[in-house]
């Protein structure tokens, strides 16, 4: 049978990747919508998670498409009634934050996943088994987007806790730290803010590898035109170029895989096992190298932006 799922906050990543997900997912049933402004046809609609918990007990899990700022409350109102929550990244707007939440699935007996949907994409394991059997000498993280284009109007991403161009380069992250045979941590970083934001439009990364490989990243928010979100790796045996977010693959500069879109599909068939089995899952490797970022990072100022 269907577990009952309700989804809040349905803008644009709801409408364009949740929604067709759990339509094509026979192991969920959206039976409710939370948002201020926007419904789901068919379904029931709620102003707030309260009126969600109050009206529809039966609905069993809850999946968050909302901004970080506001996150914890809800995911904390849902939990505290017994239902299995799944967090759109980044899963909050502090570590101390995903903690609690973490805490709070575990005293209620129910699951929480803290989804990464990058390392979902459809290379993503084959770039890790390529990287298990070799040394790393060399990788480097470019991923360069238009923030007008995915994000158009959207204020939040640039106030205190919405991560900035961290928003999309925490995709890349999860990359790393799911690819990697090994952890690695932060040892630089250079972080361009317009004057008249708090978060950053742009950054410069570097990782100190165990292994001494050469790694970094570079996050940029104001690339127009094709975007770029490329993985590029050297090894003691071949390299190995993980491109489109994951979705292709090259090994010495030939197509090894070729996918497609798989991501948010394959988040909803993870979040199913979990709740199947009676687990959670909350890595939050990705987000810790954001923090130290922001605790590390040299902060430069740069032209205001405006959508």
């Amino acid at each position: 049978m269907a577990e009952k799922l309700a989804l809040v906050g349905i803008g644009k990543i709801a409408r364009d990747q949740h929604i067709p997900a759990i339509a094509g997912n026979p192991d969920w049933q959206l039976e409710a919508a939370v948002s201020r402004h926007a419904g789901v046809d068919g379904i029931d609609h709620f102003q707030t998670i309260d009126e969600l918990l109050e009206k529809r007990p039966d609905i069993t899990t809850v999946s968050l498409a909302i901004p970080p700022q506001p996150r914890f409350e809800y995911a904390a109102k849902a939990l505290k009634a017994g239902k299995h929550v799944m967090l759109e990244k980044p899963p909050g707007q502090s570590l101390a934050e995903c903690y609690a939440l973490e805490a709070l699935a575990r005293e209620h007996g129910v699951t929480l996943f803290a989804t990464w949907h990058s390392r979902y994409a459809d290379s993503v394991p084959a770039l890790k088994a390529f990287l298990a059997e070799r040394t790393l000498k060399r990788l480097k993280i470019t991923w360069k987007e238009d923030v007008r284009r995915w994000h158009p109007g959207q204020e939040w991403i640039w106030e205190p806790g919405g991560m900035g161009v961290f928003d999309p380069g925490i995709n890349a992250l999860s990359i790393l730290t799911e690819v990697l045979p090994y952890p690695v941590h932060l040892t630089g970083a250079t972080l361009e803010f317009p004057e008249n934001r708090a978060t950053p439009i742009a950054a410069g990364l570097t990782f100190a590898d165990p292994v001494g490989a050469e790694m970094s990243a570079d996050f940029d928010w104001r690339q127009e035109g094709p975007q770029t979100w490329d993985i590029d790796v050297e090894t003691d045996r071949g390299a190995a170029k993980l491109s489109l977010g994951g979705e292709k693959l090259e090994i010495d500069g030939e197509p090894v895989i070729q996918g497609a879109n798989h991501e948010y599909a394959n988040l909803y068939v993870r979040m199913a096992d979990l709740v199947k089995s009676g687990t959670s899952d909350v890595d939050l490797s990705p987000m810790i190298h954001v923090c130290d970022a922001f605790s590390l990072g040299r902060r430069v100022i740069t032209d205001p932006f405006e959508f």
